[in-house]
């Protein structure tokens, strides 16, 4: 069997560590092969492989023109699809230079969700199961105070005008979820997830959005949990996959 992790940075791994972006090797990917590896539960024998396919700073536009050559070509039993955190990003460099301007998303919420849609429906053309991740969380206090320090304190408001960065956060999560109850697609609600496992500050690096190793940690094994129940149903239809999600 194998599973491919289709997504950003947060699929890649990279953290917040010393003043600057790292890349972890524990990432959620290398997680949850770990997890399979060394856990029987579900895997009825199974050899599982985990692909990692993350790509630093890439949003659903850019994951479409990979699509075919990360994900189809490479023929998985399921594709995880994360991505979202730098569609609803904006270029805070402009908006400190044009704190009282009009600004847009990197990708427009209504392109966003045609995006996924197209995804979704690509990779079930190819006899593959896709699998949604919700928006992990945001420290939106960490966030503000990483790009404020590097593109100005004149962003602030801007970012309370058009509803702060955790507004903008949700609205494309709520997307999401909409689109995969629409499409009647596995959604693992990672952002819960994340959210019930602790002190936020803890799983959430110091630039407010990329997670700490123990935060990888947690997503990697929330994802297993879920995987590793659907194996052991032994039915891998997309009804018993939401069935699994909603527990």
């Amino acid at each position: 069997m194998k599973i491919v992790c289709f997504g950003d940075s947060l699929t890649r791994g990279v953290s917040y560590l010393k003043g600057r972006l790292r890349i972890l090797k524990k990432n959620y990917p290398a997680v949850l092969q770990e997890l399979f590896k060394n856990n029987s539960a579900g895997q009825a024998g199974l050899h599982i492989e985990v692909l990692n396919k993350g790509v630093f700073n890439d949003n659903s536009n850019l994951l479409l023109s990979r699509l075919e050559r990360d994900v189809t070509d490479e023929e998985p039993d399921f594709a995880i699809i994360s991505i979202g955190g730098n569609d609803c990003n904006f270029s805070w460099e402009e908006v400190a230079q044009n704190p009282g301007g009009e600004h847009i998303a990197s990708v427009p919420l209504d392109k966003y969700a045609d995006n996924l849609r197209y995804m979704i429906e690509k990779v079930k053309d190819s006899g593959i199961t896709p699998i949604l991740l919700t928006l992990p969380p945001l420290d939106p206090v960490r966030y503000y105070e990483n790009i404020s320090g590097k593109f100005s304190s004149q962003i602030s408001g801007w970012i309370c005008r058009v509803g702060g960065i955790e507004h903008w956060h949700g609205k494309y999560n709520q997307s999401l979820n909409k689109i995969a109850d629409e499409l009647n697609v596995l959604k693992i609600d990672v952002r819960s997830a994340l959210k019930q496992a602790g002190d936020l500050a803890d799983l959430i690096s110091a630039d407010g959005i990329h997670l700490t190793e123990w935060g990888y940690k947690i997503l990697g094994a929330e994802i297993y949990n879920h995987l590793a129940a659907l194996m052991q149903s032994g039915n891998m239809d997309n009804r018993c996959l939401t069935s699994v999600t909603e527990r």
